[in-house]
């Protein structure tokens, strides 16, 4: 017990350190516009498989098309500024709706 308590209280100031370091080393370094442009891209690239990921996937299956397709409407009503509650109650309502249909 007293093993696996230490090793979280490890890592949970090890993490609050980390999180701690950005804001104090974002005033000391610097990095060549070039690199701050493909660290922004990655960010987005990052976030775009995740999405995919989650939205096409379960387990190591397709989960058939309710889903991608309610985030696929979600996507376009933020992408349209559409208030967060809106996207998520047409996202979710769209893939219930679609399953309900019958659509897997």
């Amino acid at each position: 017990m007293l093993p696996t308590l230490a090793a979280m209280l490890a890592l949970a100031v090890g993490t609050f350190l980390l999180r701690l370091s950005g804001p104090f080393l974002r005033t000391k370094m610097t990095f060549p516009e070039r690199a701050e442009k493909l660290l922004e891209a990655s960010a987005v690239v990052l976030l775009a498989a995740l999405t995919a990921t989650a939205a096409l996937t379960e387990g190591d299956d397709f989960v058939g098309p309710a889903r991608p397709i309610g985030v696929l409407v979600g996507g376009v009503l933020a992408w349209r500024k559409a208030p967060f509650l809106v996207v998520v109650l047409a996202a979710a309502g769209t893939a219930a709706l679609l399953r309900l249909a019958g659509v897997p």
